[in-house]
């Protein structure tokens, strides 16, 4: 059966979407259009690529998450040098390494640009800190002067994912100068909404989402007690909100919630025990919520 569907964000979280993708296609159903943020972005690409479940899980058990962090090299002593990079490069990390391995791969499934990808079958979501405003790719691309087919796939998905303070943000050419792009997830985390029609009778076909966090009903309260607190809980708060009173109004019934607050959204040094436990994770929480699911 075919299906759209949707994977949120969540960094090193991600590895639970692996197991989530084992489960979907266990069932058989097929993915048409799919779109993700950040580390959803990742699996989303991958599928469209035409990369199958036990594909991803071997890659990414085998990769080795520390060559991510490559950091800019100076004579200047370390610590100090963070700083500076932090208030220059706005980043910890270059992020390069991340879109050479993304390049890579697509690159050995034949995919190099949107246009090596049937139409409409992949769109990432990132943010526009310059103009203030989300972006669509590559349904947006032609507003900052770019050709949607000519544009590369990994370095889509490589600003969907640039974390802020993080990777460094991408700085993305246009006519009127350089705009700076960093994690989707600053304003649609899971963007689902890009699948939904107002009209229910126009839905081309079912709409399937993983979402790294719990139900709202299971949502934990910000616990917040001091400066460092409030500006945790005003990012999440800002991060979320949209997506949220999106999911309330429309299809809860059509989302696989995954409880993954253990695990940490920068925990590049994640052992392969709990890589395998994320993955595992993903696929009996979606194997129970597929074995219920009315489409």
């Amino acid at each position: 059966m075919e299906i759209d569907g949707v994977f949120s964000g969540g960094g090193i979280k991600g590895f639970a979407l692996i197991g989530a993708y084992k489960a979907i296609e266990k069932r058989g159903f097929q993915f048409v259009r799919l779109a993700g943020t950040s580390a959803g972005a990742i699996i989303a690409a991958f599928i469209a690529a035409g990369y199958r479940s036990e594909e991803i899980s071997e890659m990414m058990e085998e990769l080795d998450l520390e060559q991510f962090l490559d950091e800019r090299k100076s004579i200047i002593p370390l610590k100090f040098m963070k700083w500076l990079l932090l208030y220059w490069r706005l980043g910890l990390y270059k992020g390069a390494k991340l879109e050479e391995w993304l390049e890579e791969k697509l690159k050995q499934k034949g995919i190099e640009t949107f246009g090596d990808l049937p139409p409409e079958s992949l769109r990432v979501i990132a943010s526009d800190l310059t103009n203030g405003k989300l972006i669509v790719i590559p349904d947006d691309l032609p507003n900052y002067g770019f050709d949607s087919e000519r544009f590369s796939v990994a370095k889509a998905v490589r600003m969907s994912c640039s974390l802020p303070y993080f990777f460094e943000p991408v700085r993305l050419a246009a006519s009127d100068g350089a705009n700076i792009i960093v994690d989707g997830a600053i304003l649609s985390n899971f963007p689902i909404w890009l699948f939904y029609e107002k009209d229910k009778l126009k839905q081309k076909r079912p709409v399937l989402g993983i979402k790294l966090s719990p139900a709202a009903e299971e949502q934990p309260k910000n616990n917040i007690r001091n400066a460092i607190d409030l500006y945790g809980a005003l990012f999440e708060t800002m991060r979320q909100a949209h997506d949220e009173r999106h999911i309330a109004s429309q299809h809860e019934k059509d989302i696989v919630f995954l409880p993954v607050e253990p695990f940490l959204t920068t925990e590049f040094k994640l052992s392969n025990e709990k890589k395998l436990a994320l993955i595992e994770l993903g696929k009996n929480r979606t194997e129970a919520f597929l074995k219920k699911w009315t489409y």
